[in-house]
């Protein structure tokens, strides 16, 4: 019994590949296919952290439209640990407003 040729082996398998949804991929390269038809990470990966929940920030936001003062624990310890660190002279440099104040402009004139 005599094989089939290449040609009429090429014709098959391109038949089988659409009839199968498959990829017809005669000279074989690599099309990434196996990558492409894994399952996505995404939802998979956002449904591992849980959802954000209302912040106490948001909740005390709410109550300053109403004229009621909130009470923001954290923020008054960041402010309280601003000024010890000012007193102790380890606070932010003041910003310079022209450019006389500027470090150039002090060397130029210590020079002088």
């Amino acid at each position: 019994m005599a094989l089939p040729s290449r040609g009429r082996l090429l014709e098959l398998s391109k038949l089988q590949c659409s009839i199968f949804s498959h990829t017809f991929n005669p000279n074989r390269q690599r099309l990434g296919n196996k990558i492409l038809r894994q399952r996505l990470k995404g939802p998979t990966m956002a449904a591992y952290y849980p959802r954000k929940s209302v912040a106490m920030g948001d909740i005390l936001k709410e109550f300053e439209k109403f004229g009621l003062a909130g009470y923001d624990e954290e923020e008054l310890q960041r402010v309280d640990s601003v000024n010890t660190a000012k007193m102790r002279g380890k606070g932010a440099p003041k910003k310079k407003r022209t450019a006389a104040e500027g470090r150039a402009a002090k060397k130029a004139a210590g020079k002088k």
